[in-house]
């Protein structure tokens, strides 16, 4: 708890962190084994200010909004609402520009939204219009 707690001091006092240290330099910072620098991030991971990244080190999430961390599916279907049904969807280059991610990204989320029900299917030169709104249980 106390390497926990150095942490979280360092992540506060540095607003441009961007993520943690690496687990070694833990380790001979703070005197500690692998394990108790493991449980050090863990807490902070159920504490919601970092994150695991696959195959890099532990990135610090605290300051992002909470939206940014949603699924993309759930962000896209999210937009349906301000189209309203019947109107037509944004195209994937222009949800690929919005939310950062390639096209090929947000042609999989896309696919999900018209598998759901959501969309009608789009696919070259056609335009996908809002079917239904997503409901409270989609969302969650």
């Amino acid at each position: 708890m106390q390497v926990a707690g150095a942490l979280k001091a360092e992540i506060a006092n540095n607003p441009d962190m961007k993520e943690l240290p690496r687990l070694s330099d833990v380790m001979s910072d703070y005197g500690v084994s692998r394990g108790l620098a493991l449980r050090a991030f863990r807490v902070l991971w159920e504490e919601g200010l970092v994150e695991a990244v696959p195959g890099a080190r532990w990135k610090v999430i605290q300051g992002v909004p909470s939206e940014t961390r949603r699924p993309l599916t759930e962000r896209v279907a999210a937009l349906t609402k301000e189209v309203g049904v019947g109107n037509e969807f944004f195209s994937a280059s222009a949800l690929s520009t919005q939310f950062g991610v390639s096209r090929p990204t947000i042609s999989k989320a896309l696919a999900k939204l018209e598998a759901d029900g959501l969309l009608t299917a789009g696919g070259q030169g056609r335009v996908r219009k809002v079917r239904a709104l997503p409901t409270e249980e989609e969302q969650s």
